[in-house]
């Protein structure tokens, strides 16, 4: 009998072990008092929170030319902060204007008063009850952010999304907001056949019309709406004076701006195709390197 029993825990042994790298490893809760940001991270059918690394480098200050944008998004967080009544926001507009910035630079302002960032995947976004459930009872404030939210012609995954958003958010706790940015002001791209033949589709649909709504509800979900347009000359410009100094000062390079400077920045945003704050502050970290490589050769 003993011999029968040893062989059979012996085979227990060797299935468990054949089995336990095939289930989730078991994950410690996220110390919040600790960790300002974290990511959500799927794993298997379900997912966990990792702890985030973050800098709390880029100030509200940094952002040039975008006052209104930050002056809307920055009111909306206070309220959210001091408990009152806030709306979960969409930012959209071209790409390098600052829009992912902004959400880190409130961060950085409002780390201290218990604000914290989680990111999630677009595709993720199924994974949204999971998360808020893991948030709710917890004292700090969440603002769940979604990088670069925006849908292909022909996904359905944005009727999903519809539904979780509904479902996850309309009901969310009070100390959970969502805040997403997008190139595409109602996150699907929009056709002008869309409202070519609006009385009858091309298609035979005798509603067109309603195919257009179902695809602009989506970015309804979001209370506020920032917009993000291209960056004028000047306003580049700006920018580019902004980071040269910002980063001469912390490398102790003396510069003045004057036309030649201007005319190279102008040259290094025309190569790009992009005149926007992500290649003005290229550029500042170009020069500024430039310089203090020429200083010491």
């Amino acid at each position: 009998m003993d011999s029968r029993l040893n062989a059979f825990l012996e085979r227990a042994e060797s299935v468990l072990a054949r089995l336990e790298p095939l289930l989730p490893a078991v994950r410690a809760p996220v110390d919040w008092e600790k960790s300002l940001a974290a990511r959500w991270v799927r794993e298997g059918r379900t997912g966990y929170l990792m702890p985030l690394e973050v800098t709390l480098d880029m100030r509200l200050s940094d952002l040039i030319g975008v006052d209104h944008q930050r002056a809307q998004l920055g009111r909306n967080t206070q309220q959210f902060i001091d408990g009152l009544p806030a709306n979960h926001a969409l930012l959209w507009g071209s790409r390098g204007t600052g829009k992912s910035s902004l959400v880190r630079a409130l961060l950085a302002e409002h780390a201290k008063a218990g604000l914290r960032l989680i990111e999630i995947e677009r595709d993720h976004l199924g994974d949204l009850p999971r998360v808020v459930e893991q948030l709710q009872k917890l004292a700090q404030r969440f603002v769940l952010f979604c990088d670069d939210l925006s849908f292909e012609s022909g996904e359905g995954d944005y009727r999903v999304l519809k539904s979780v958003l509904d479902g996850s958010l309309e009901q969310a706790p009070d100390n959970v907001l969502l805040y997403a940015t997008s190139n595409r002001r109602h996150l699907v791209p929009e056709k002008e056949s869309d409202n070519a033949h609006w009385q009858r589709g091309d298609d035979g649909e005798i509603h067109p019309s309603e195919a257009v709504e179902d695809k602009i509800a989506l970015s309804d979900r979001f209370g506020l709406w920032l917009s993000f347009y291209p960056f004028t000359q000047e306003h580049y410009l700006d920018v580019v004076e902004h980071w040269v100094g910002e980063l001469a000062g912390k490398a102790g390079l003396s510069w003045q701006r004057d036309g030649e400077f201007d005319i190279l920045a102008v040259r290094w945003a025309t190569g790009r195709g992009n005149r926007n704050g992500r290649c003005a502050y290229q550029f500042a970290r170009y020069w500024v390197g430039l310089k203090m490589l020429e200083q010491h050769p």
